[in-house]
């Protein structure tokens, strides 16, 4: 089956429309590099769409209807928004999902030590990486600490160019005889992926001396101590809020247009930020649709999308059940009809088809970059365990309405079927009884610090999550 390259199918316009997306989409990228991150710019895009909070619509005992649009927060690290349709909203909604967290290094509760004369921040890995990756490179820091009397310090240390950055240390070539026997997996240790933030055993001022004459050898632990000191002193913070503290290390530095031709994005984060901005900006751009529109952008999906932030917990049905209540016509009944009609896009990310490792892959099954919004019937891993299994009906329905409107599609599977798998939050809302599919961007070094996609596709998926939030109403009854 042989399908166009997106890029052959643009005009003029539409590629400046696609470069103008792209910029966009990478601005995302780089106020965004946690999921907490991204939720603060997904309210900020909305509210300034017109989206009003949904919990200060209950505080105030308002009302909903046809044409308001409302969001709700979870824990600064999940976010839902609505957009009511004139339909019943117990026909179904249109809903595109997706996750804002992605592989990363994270800081410990207990992290900070000093050994020889080096200072460090132990870390504990998050999410599926190849660990050798994350060593000899900048490495920034975000995040939040939470202090006892209830304030909260944000944290971005290492983006701007006269900021300070980390890194862990690798063994140099000359010495790494014994190193280099080792398997990948095992050549960098989860438990050596600590953090060098320092050297420097005191603060220098205007008082200090220089030379050696009357100078004393640095006490035990003076390093460390002096890290301390900054991190006092800088951000009013002390070793023992780190044990309130959800910092995370991840690759410093701007998301990059890569190629002679401009034509893809390099960057941190593209799992799955890469389906969550498309389906935001969807929803923000998308009005006036006959069934309500609904995104999730959720945290937790690479560990199993587990916890209160999780697409396992309750906060998307709790947010649901609000909205009804406030459009007046809340049941346990009307609740489960309007999950059971609605038709979901699980938006994630495919493995892109790598010439350079082309054993990994069965060639036609695969995703190819340039060729447009990725569907994925199921995922799970060799006899599809842990998928959701699209039904052929809802994928007719699908083709159909991309097809009309010319939007570029293709279907993949996870690399070879006793080689591959992956999961994805489908089979959760699965659960419901609602038709689920994944569909995503294909990305070339998924879940690298450096992930690589192709502008066109990314613009295809705005396109096509735009037409799936207008045109799609298939009910399973």
């Amino acid at each position: 089956m042989e399908r166009l390259n997106v890029w052959n199918t643009y005009d003029l316009r539409m590629q400046k429309a696609c470069d103008g997306f792209s910029a966009e989409y990478m601005d995302f990228l780089d106020h965004g590099k946690t999921e907490r991150e991204c939720v603060s710019r997904a309210v900020e895009l909305a509210e300034a769409a017109g989206f009003r909070e949904l919990a200060e619509v209950v505080r105030e005992n308002g009302s909903l209807k046809a044409g308001d649009c409302v969001y709700s927060v979870w824990m600064n690290k999940s976010v839902v928004l609505f957009r009511i349709g004139s339909e019943p909203i117990e026909d179904g909604m249109n809903i595109l999902g997706a996750h804002i967290d992605s592989p990363r290094l994270d800081v410990k509760q207990n992290p900070l030590y000093e050994s020889d004369g080096i200072a460090y921040l132990d870390t504990h890995y998050y999410g599926g990486i190849k660990k050798y990756q994350y060593v000899a490179r900048p490495l920034a820091l975000h995040g939040v600490v939470a202090m006892k009397d209830g304030t909260v310090t944000e944290l971005s240390i290492g983006e701007d160019e006269d900021e300070p950055v980390f890194f862990v240390s690798d063994l140099l070539i000359h010495l790494s005889q014994e190193q280099m026997k080792k398997t990948a997996a095992t050549v960098v240790e989860g438990e050596d992926l600590d953090l060098v933030i320092g050297s420097m055993p005191l603060r220098i001022d205007a008082e200090t001396k220089a030379g050696s004459e009357g100078k004393e050898p640095s006490g035990k632990d003076a390093v460390r101590d002096a890290v301390l000191q900054i991190l006092k002193q800088e951000y009013g913070i002390s070793e023992e809020d780190f044990e309130s503290a959800e910092l995370e290390v991840v690759p410093a530095g701007r998301a990059r247009c890569a190629g002679l031709d401009r034509s893809m994005i390099l960057a941190y984060g593209h799992d799955d930020r890469i389906c969550a901005y498309p389906s935001l900006r969807a929803i923000l751009d998308t009005k006036d649709t006959a069934r309500t529109s609904c995104c999730l952008l959720v945290d937790k999906e690479e560990i199993g999308s587990v916890g209160a932030t999780g697409m396992q917990s309750k906060f998307f049905e709790n947010a649901f059940a609000e909205l009804l209540d406030r459009m007046g016509c809340y049941s346990e009944l009307t609740l489960r009809r309007a999950l059971r009609n609605s038709c979901m896009l699980s938006s994630d990310v495919s493995a892109a088809y790598d010439p350079l490792y082309a054993s990994a892959f069965e060639k036609k099954n695969s995703a190819m970059m340039g060729q447009g919004l990725v569907f994925n019937k199921f995922t799970g891993s060799r006899g599809k365990s842990g998928s959701n299994d699209a039904n052929a009906e809802y994928i007719a329905h699908l083709r159909g309405i991309f097809g009309e409107a010319d939007v570029r599609t293709q279907t993949a599977e996870l690399g070879k079927v006793d080689l591959g798998g992956g999961g994805t939050i489908a089979y959760i809302l699965a659960l419901y009884g609602m038709n689920v599919i994944d569909s995503g961007v294909a990305v070339l070094n998924m879940h690298a610090p450096y992930e690589a996609a192709s502008k066109a596709d990314i613009y295809e998926a705005y396109r096509a999550y735009c037409v799936f939030l207008s045109k799609a109403s298939l009910r399973c009854s």
